[in-house]
């Protein structure tokens, strides 16, 4: 059964610093583009980044671009977003999830990822 686990959220203060987590089980997530999403209250859930199967390409969307950087240890079968400079706008639930394809896709779509964790909270409040 493919599982997806994300970790690491909080409560941080704005220009602060959070990993998140996205441990794979079920599956072998080596080949496989990891996704990175978020859902603020009210809000449809947004692509924020992606890592393509090899970890070759990186994809970000606008917003984050320079604070924020995925990863990934196929060996630990892990996957992190690492995000610096945090602002209250990046308040939101953070979802990684899976796609049967090793490359990104097109525009950080969620078409193609057919495999969600759970998300796990941020909050960036003063």
């Amino acid at each position: 059964q493919v599982q997806l686990v994300e970790s690491g959220g909080g409560l941080v203060q704005p220009g602060g610093s959070l990993t998140l987590s996205c441990r794979a089980s079920g599956f072998s997530m080596d080949y496989y583009a990891i996704g990175w999403f978020r859902q603020a209250p009210g809000k449809e859930r947004v692509g924020v980044s992606c890592i393509s199967g090899n970890a070759g390409v990186t994809q970000y969307t606008d917003s984050v671009k320079g604070r924020f950087t995925v990863s990934r240890d196929n060996a630990k079968k892990t996957a992190y977003l690492q995000m610096n400079s945090l602002k209250p706008e990046d308040t939101a639930v953070y979802f990684c999830a899976t796609t049967p394809y090793a490359s990104c896709p097109d525009y950080l779509s969620s078409i193609t990822f057919s495999a969600w964790g759970q998300g796990t909270q941020v909050t960036v409040s003063a």
